[in-house]
């Protein structure tokens, strides 16, 4: 007798659903995301100028309630002194450069 294969079939589809947001909902968010970004933007042109000669294109994370910021040439470690320091915050993270980022689109 001739045994039989069972396939198993995959699902690729999402693992959680979609989030469905308001319209108000989204504006909202985008508007927090901004006065954060806002906020953390006002540290880095604070210290950006001395540290841009001697840290050129390292990373600096800054969380913006204490003012702290964290400074490394890699991206992760930047972020794992700035959790260490603030466990609960999230940082945000720029690029220490004349324009703040990474790269140019």
């Amino acid at each position: 007798m001739t045994e039989v294969e069972q396939i198993r079939i995959v699902s690729r589809g999402r693992l959680f659903p979609k989030i469905q947001w308001s319209e108000e909902k989204k504006a909202q968010w985008k508007a927090e995301q901004k006065a954060f970004y806002q906020r953390c933007q006002v540290i880095l042109e604070r210290v950006k100028p001395e540290l841009i000669k001697t840290h050129y294109n390292w990373y600096i994370a800054v969380e913006p309630d204490s003012g702290d910021y964290f400074i490394d040439q890699d991206i992760e470690v930047a972020t794992q002194m700035s959790r260490q320091q603030h466990p609960d915050a999230i940082p945000f993270l720029f690029r220490i450069n004349e324009t703040g980022v990474c790269g140019t689109l």
